[in-house]
């Protein structure tokens, strides 16, 4: 569930908002400390991630995000999976307004599978307001 914790990260929302559940917020934490060790991230690139300043476009930065949302299975090989999205998101955000963001999103394409990541996790922070 570590993904909650990153969406609601993309999404601006803190996880008493979403409403996480302690053992959810512990795998995502889990899940964001693996992924910056593995892509070789500082705590401060996850932490101005995570606050919206898209302004480092490292690609390491990338592959962060989609390490982070691959593990929540939003993403499988860069392809957004609208179906796990909606399923872990409604609940906690209301269907609708997860469809509405999704249309807004979810066609975003980058040129490879991290920068997919990347751009989709910025569409959805961007538009976070609706959730």
């Amino acid at each position: 569930m570590k993904f909650l914790i990153v969406l609601s990260a993309i999404l601006a929302i803190s996880a008493a908002e979403l409403q996480l559940s302690e053992e959810q917020k512990a795998v995502a934490h889990a899940n964001g400390a693996l992924c910056a060790q593995q892509e070789g991230i500082t705590k401060d690139q996850a932490i101005a991630l995570r606050n919206g300043n898209f302004d480092d476009t490292d690609p390491k930065v990338k592959c962060f995000a989609n390490c982070f949302l691959e593990k929540t299975g939003f993403l499988i090989n860069g392809e957004i999976q609208p179906d796990v999205v909606l399923a872990k998101l409604g609940p906690l955000a209301g269907e609708d307004a997860v469809k509405a963001v999704q249309a807004k999103c979810d066609a975003t394409k980058g040129a490879d599978k991290c920068d997919t990541a990347y751009q989709l996790f910025k569409c959805y922070y961007k538009n976070r307001a609706h959730i």
